[in-house]
């Protein structure tokens, strides 16, 4: 099988969008491709149509293909938690939470047999694999038994692109410092700079500078692209889904960062509504008087819940209640419960009983060793407006006790939703422009806000295929990979 491996520098130099546009680019070229991350650290997860668990990223990659995701895209799927460990997801379902020495002396030999096999059930059903790496595959301390990286090249026998982003600067010296430090030097047969801001012409000296010093061609310089509506994939992508609106009263929109904070995505939509601001916030002294005041998923409930009360934000949740918006999703939704129980520590914390912030009457979360992981589709009433909405839900903690529910999925309900406050774990729900509109119209009203009219706009993944492949050298992309015919 060919394909390729984009490698960076270091984490957040842009592999995760690279792979998506190489990927959305082949398929336009009506070649079976799929996308491939042996191993991913990442809290914002995928459901795939048979209810496992990948990283968000080869979700993403996989619908930029135009095929359906599946667990051979990403077999190994590690969701930090806390206290230095990690929920360990092989082939979609939890196996076991490990930290970092346990997972490196025991893991070691089944994550190899899980890339083998993964690798293996890719080739059946496609001729090539975009594969991802992670961090740096210069970690020296790591590299004797790392997963994720050279060693992934090497058992897919396929040739690395090594990606540095220019906005961080140095980015000399760390394509030089990468390709003296890593094994398999001889694979990395291209280079790319990518986030490059200003006019390219001036970059022409450097690229001669690369060339020659490290005899690798620089396949491109891609520039920086603002608003291309394509999901993050972790935390470090968090700074990304800010902006200040320049509409005069425009929308004051509050996330809490959650110091275990997962699938932060669900917030990416709003980017797209030009009357909204979105500011984060660590603190209850920066939350102010929004409009809106979002509290998002996270991976330890209960450890993120006490992070907030000790701030005093149950107090400050209830003093916004009548004038702001009050929106908790997932685990910022069970956040909301008069009572949380966690015994085991299913969720991060082990704890028999803990006081939530008693925003909905009634509400009770016990947490249990099974996790619902399931796509779902249902209809939502937003006063007058009615609306689909669709997601994915991936939580441990069963809700009890609520009278007022959000979404109606035909067979059961699920959610919250009365006067101001809304909560839910369906991941997505802001996703669908309708849901959006119907949510921001009575917001917009009270403001004097216009109602947006957004016109049809060009697929995201075609935009950003497009601008990559018109800044890169793609015959000699495709020339490296062994995809001429």
């Amino acid at each position: 099988m060919r394909g390729i491996m984009i490698q960076g520098t270091s984490s957040d130099v842009g592999k995760s969008m690279l792979c998506t546009a190489f990927c959305r680019i082949l398929s336009d070229e009506s070649v079976k491709v799929a996308p491939f991350k042996s191993q991913n650290m990442s809290n914002n997860s995928y459901v795939t149509i048979l209810g496992e668990e990948i990283g968000r990223a080869q979700g993403v990659q996989a619908e930029a293909a135009r095929t359906i995701a599946t667990v051979d895209m990403n077999p190994i799927l590690l969701k930090p938690e806390s206290g230095m460990k990690s929920q360990v997801v092989l082939f979609g379902k939890k196996l076991e939470t490990m930290d970092g020495m346990d997972y490196r002396a025991q893991f070691y030999e089944k994550g190899l047999q899980a890339i083998d096999q993964a690798l293996t059930n890719l080739a059946k059903d496609f001729t090539h694999l975009v594969i991802e790496g992670a961090g740096s595959p210069a970690e020296m301390n790591l590299n004797d038994r790392e997963l994720v990286n050279m060693t992934v090249a090497k058992r897919a026998d396929v040739p690395v692109i090594l990606v540095a982003d220019i906005e961080r600067g140095g980015v000399f010296a760390s394509i030089v410092g990468t390709l003296a430090l890593i094994p398999e030097k001889q694979r990395v047969k291209g280079l790319i700079i990518n986030k490059f801001r200003g006019d390219a012409k001036l970059f022409e000296d450097g690229v001669q500078f690369l060339e020659s010093y490290t005899g690798i061609p620089v396949l491109g310089v891609i520039p920086y692209m603002d608003s291309h509506e394509i999901e993050q994939e972790d935390s470090l992508g968090v700074g990304a889904v800010q902006k200040q609106s320049t509409i005069k009263g425009a929308i004051d929109l509050v996330v809490c960062e959650h110091p275990y904070i997962s699938n932060f995505t669900d917030i990416e939509p709003f980017l797209t509504e030009p009357d909204v601001s979105v500011r984060w916030v660590k603190t209850v002294e920066e939350i102010g008087q929004p409009d809106i005041l979002l509290v998002p998923g996270t991976k330890s409930t209960v450890a993120d819940l006490r992070y907030w009360k000790k701030q005093g934000l149950a107090e400050k949740l209830q003093s916004l209640a009548k004038d702001t918006w009050i929106v908790g999703l997932c685990g910022g939704f069970q956040m909301f419960a008069e009572t949380l129980s966690d015994p085991y520590g299913h969720d991060g914390v082990a704890v028999k009983v803990e006081a939530g912030f008693g925003l909905v009457p009634n509400m009770h979360v016990s947490f249990e060793k099974e996790k619902t992981v399931q796509r779902q589709k249902g209809i939502v009433k937003f006063d007058a407006l009615e609306v689909e909405v669709s997601g994915y839900e991936i939580h441990h903690g069963r809700v009890t006790g609520i009278e007022h529910s959000l979404v109606d999925y035909g067979e059961s309900v699920e959610g919250y939703y009365r006067d101001r406050m809304i909560g839910t774990h369906l991941h997505g729900f802001f996703r669908d422009r309708s849901c959006r509109t119907a949510f921001l119209t009575p917001i917009r009203k009270q403001k004097n806000l216009p109602i947006q009219v957004h016109e049809k706009s060009e697929d995201p993944f075609n935009r950003w295929a497009k601008h990559v492949k018109n800044h890169i050298d793609w015959q000699k992309v495709t020339e490296i990979m062994g995809a001429t015919p």
